[in-house]
C-alpha cells in the first residue's frame, strides 16, 4: 500500500442521506457544527475532554492523572481513580427513577420469556457474586464463562466486575480445544457453563464440552453449572466436589452484597481473539478507561434515549456484545433485548418478530446477517409492523452498498439512520462511525472518527496519504492494555509499525469529505499481474447483482500472475447458477473495475463458510483454492459446507 493509485478502482459511492430532521430534533448531538466543535475540543484538550466524561460517572475515588504516557504503548488511564463497572451499570441507577425501568428483556429460542428491572437485575447480580465468592473466587482470579444467550450469562458477566473476577467469555459454540487453549493461557480457576442451551431447535451439550475442555486441567478448581430449564433434563453429569448447580446454591446465598473498589487499571476482563500466527491472543481491557469509553460511545452513537429498546443481536461471546449488549447500555440505564437463538428458527422471521413484540428502537446487527435476510427475501420482514425502530446500525466488517440500500429501505422504511462502526476487539468502543443526528451517511462508509480518536492512512513508509492503511495516532480510553502474558507481541503486533502509532491491521481509503471507507484487513488485499486489488472492493460489486447473496473473493497461488482471483458467489433464494450468469458477473466487474480484476473462476456455491458469529472464513476458501490441508475449522457454524465447496471446487 504505497500510493493512493493502488486503490483508484475502490467504487465512488454518490448517495448521500442527510440526518433527518425530525431524529436531528432530539438527538444529544443534533448537527454538524456540533459534532466538529465537541470534536476539536476533544483533541485539543483531550484530557480534560474524557475527564469531564468520566465525571459523570461514579468514583469512590477520583483519579490523579487521566492519562499516563510515560511507559507508552502500555498506556494507563484515570491513574488512582477507584470505580467499580458493575455498581455503574446497577446500583447507580437505583437511587433515580430507573430503579423499577426494565433493563433486561430476554427471550429464548423455544420462546420462553424473562424481564429483569434495575433492581432486580442488582439483585441477581449481588447473588451470582457471593456463589462465586462461595467457591473462592477472589479479586484477580480467571473465570472462564461459556454460556448460551441466557440472562445469567448477562449476570455472572456483571457478578465478575462486582468481586473484581476477570471474566473471559467463550462463545458457546466453541470446541472443547478451543476452551482448553484459552483455560491454560489464562490460567481460570472456575468455568461457568450450562447443562444446555438451544440452537435451531436443537440443544447444544455445553456441560459434556466443557468436561472434554478441563480433562486435563491444571487451574480449574470448580464447575458452575446453570440449569438452562427448569422443567427440561438434558443430559448432564456433575462431579463430586468440582460441579456444583447454580440454583442450589443460589438459593444458600445472601442478596445484600458491597461492590469490590477497583483501581482504575486493575484487569476487568479478558477476551480472545485469532492472530496471524494461529495462537488466539488475550486481549486486556481494564476497569475505568473501558467503562468511559463504552458508556459515551453508546450514549451518542445510538442516540440512547430512556424510552429506547435496545437489540443488539451480537453474542456477549464476542466483544460487540460485551460494549454493546452489556456494558454500555446499562450505564446508560437503557433497556436491552436479549435473543438466545437463531434468525431463522422456526422461520425466517424470528427477528422481525422479536423487533415487533418488544417495540424494538435500535437494532444493531452484522452486514453478513443482513446479506442473509436479503437472501430470505423483502417477504420476511415485510409481514411484521417494524414501525418501532428508529436508528439502525451495522458492525464486524464493511457494508457493501447495496446491502445498506436493502437495510435502508426494506427494515429502516427510509426513516432510520444507519450507523455503520468500525471497531475491534482491541479497540474496545467504535471508533469511526456516523453521529446519527449530525453527520450525513454514505451507503458503505464508517464516515468520521468519534470524539478523541485521530485516525489517519499512512503509506508503508509512514506519510499520510489518502488510501493505504488505517492507523490511530493518539491514546483513547477504551483501548487495549496488552495480550496477556505477552507484552512483546503486543508492541510487535499494535505498535511496531510505526513508533507510537497504533495500527489495527486494516487498509482504508478517505473521499474528497474526509469520510473513511474501511477496506478489510490488509492481507486480502491481493497483487494480481502488478495490480493491488481489495477484495472487498470485488464483493461489493457481485453484490450489486440481484441474483447474488453474498460473496468472497479469495486470492490464489498463480505461477505467472503471483495471485489470481477466486470467486465464491451464494445466490439469493430461487437463482441458478448459470453460464449466462457467470459471464454478467465478469461483465459488471470489467465494467466497475477493469478486465485485470476479473476472477480467474466462480464458484457458486449455496453458501460460503463462515464463523458462528457470522464472518466468512477466507483462510478456509484460501486453503481449498491452494489445494492445502484445512486449517483450524472448530469455529465453522456449518462444516459441511466447506466439504461441498471442496467437492466443486476439484470438480470444476
Amino acid at each position: 500500500m504505497n500510493t493512493t493509485k493502488e486503490f483508484d478502482t475502490v467504487l465512488k459511492e454518490t448517495r448521500l442521506f442527510k440526518p433527518l430532521p425530525e431524529f436531528s430534533k432530539n438527538a444529544h448531538i443534533s448537527s454538524l457544527k456540533d459534532y466538529e466543535r465537541i470534536y476539536k475540543e476533544s483533541i485539543e484538550h483531550n484530557e480534560s475532554f474524557w475527564g469531564n466524561v468520566a465525571e459523570e460517572l461514579h468514583w469512590f475515588k477520583k483519579w490523579k492523572n487521566v492519562l499516563n504516557t510515560k511507559e507508552a504503548p502500555f498506556y494507563k488511564w484515570f491513574e488512582g481513580g477507584k470505580t467499580n463497572i458493575a455498581y455503574n451499570a446497577l446500583d447507580r441507577h437505583l437511587t433515580t427513577a430507573r430503579k423499577n425501568k426494565i433493563a433486561l428483556l430476554w427471550e429464548g429460542e423455544p420462546g420462553d420469556k424473562k424481564s429483569f428491572s434495575y433492581w432486580q437485575l442488582t439483585q441477581e447480580v449481588k447473588k451470582c457474586a457471593h456463589v462465586l465468592k462461595y467457591l473462592g473466587i477472589q479479586k484477580g482470579d480467571r473465570v472462564i464463562i461459556y454460556l448460551p444467550m441466557i440472562p445469567e450469562l448477562a449476570i455472572c458477566v456483571l457478578a465478575c466486575a462486582r468481586i473484581g473476577a476477570v471474566h473471559s467469555v467463550i462463545f458457546a459454540g466453541f470446541a472443547a480445544d478451543a476452551i482448553k487453549d484459552r483455560i491454560d493461557d489464562c490460567k481460570a480457576k472456575l468455568v461457568i457453563t450450562a447443562d444446555g442451551g438451544y440452537r435451531r431447535g436443537k440443544v447444544l451439550p455445553l456441560k459434556s464440552t466443557v468436561d472434554e475442555a478441563i480433562k486435563d486441567s491444571a487451574t480449574i478448581e470448580n464447575v458452575l453449572v446453570i440449569k438452562r430449564k427448569e422443567d427440561a433434563v438434558f443430559p448432564c453429569t456433575l462431579q463430586k466436589n468440582r460441579d456444583h448447580w447454580y440454583h442450589e446454591l443460589y438459593h444458600k446465598v445472601s442478596s445484600e452484597h458491597e461492590a469490590e473498589v477497583m483501581d482504575s487499571e486493575d484487569m476487568l476482563f479478558l477476551l480472545y481473539t485469532s492472530g496471524t500466527t494461529g495462537k488466539p491472543k488475550g486481549i486486556m481491557h481494564t476497569t475505568g478507561g473501558y467503562m468511559t469509553y463504552a458508556y459515551l460511545t453508546s450514549k451518542y452513537v445510538f442516540d440512547l434515549h430512556d424510552t429506547d429498546v435496545f437489540w443488539c443481536t451480537a453474542d456477549i461471546g464476542w466483544v460487540t456484545g460485551h460494549s454493546y449488549l452489556v456494558y454500555g447500555p446499562l450505564l446508560n440505564g437503557a433497556t436491552v433485548l436479549m435473543y438466545e437463538g437463531t434468525p431463522q428458527f422456526p422461520d425466517e422471521g424470528r427477528f422481525w418478530k422479536l423487533i415487533e413484540d418488544y417495540g424494538v428502537t435500535i437494532f444493531y446487527t452484522a452486514p453478513t446477517a443482513i446479506r442473509t435476510f436479503m437472501k430470505w427475501g423483502d417477504e420476511w420482514p415485510k409481514k411484521y409492523n417494524l414501525s418501532s425502530l428508529r436508528l439502525l446500525g451495522t458492525v464486524g466488517e464493511p457494508i457493501n452498498p447495496e446491502a445498506w440500500m436493502w437495510y435502508h429501505r426494506i427494515i429502516g422504511n427510509e426513516k432510520c439512520p444507519i450507523v455503520d462502526t468500525w471497531w475491534q476487539t482491541e479497540t474496545g468502543g467504535i471508533m469511526l462511525t456516523p453521529l446519527p443526528g449530525a453527520i450525513s451517511t454514505k451507503p458503505g462508509s464508517a464516515t468520521l472518527p468519534f470524539f478523541g480518536i485521530e485516525p489517519a492512512i499512512y503509506t508503508n513508509d509512514g506519510k499520510e496519504t489518502d488510501a493505504g492503511y488505517l492507523v490511530i495516532k493518539n491514546p483513547w480510553p477504551g483501548m487495549l492494555r496488552g495480550i496477556y502474558g505477552d507484552p512483546d507481541r503486543y508492541i510487535k503486533t499494535y505498535w511496531s509499525k510505526w513508533n507510537g502509532i497504533y495500527f489495527p491491521g486494516d487498509g482504508a481509503r478517505k473521499d474528497t469529505d474526509g469520510y473513511y471507507w474501511i477496506l478489510g484487513r490488509v492481507d486480502d488485499v491481493v497483487n494480481v499481474s502488478g495490480h493491488r486489488i481489495g477484495t472487498s472492493e470485488l464483493e461489493s460489486i457481485f453484490i450489486e447483482h440481484p441474483a447474488v447473496a453474498e460473496s468472497a473473493v479469495i486470492g490464489a497461488h498463480h505461477e505467472v500472475k503471483g495471485q489470481s482471483l477466486i470467486a465464491f458467489v451464494s445466490l439469493r433464494s430461487g437463482q441458478q447458477s448459470t453460464p449466462k450468469l457467470e459471464k454478467e458477473l465478469m461483465n459488471l466487474i470489467e465494467t466497475k473495475i477493469g478486465k485485470f480484476a476479473c476472477p480467474e473462476r466462480i464458484i457458486f456455491s449455496a453458501d460460503v463458510p463462515k464463523t458462528r458469529s457470522g464472518k466468512i472464513m477466507r483462510r478456509l476458501l484460501r486453503d481449498i483454492a491452494e489445494g492445502r490441508a484445512l486449517g483450524n475449522v472448530t469455529t465453522l457454524a456449518d462444516p459441511a459446507v466447506i466439504e461441498t465447496l471442496k467437492t466443486q471446487y476439484n470438480e470444476e
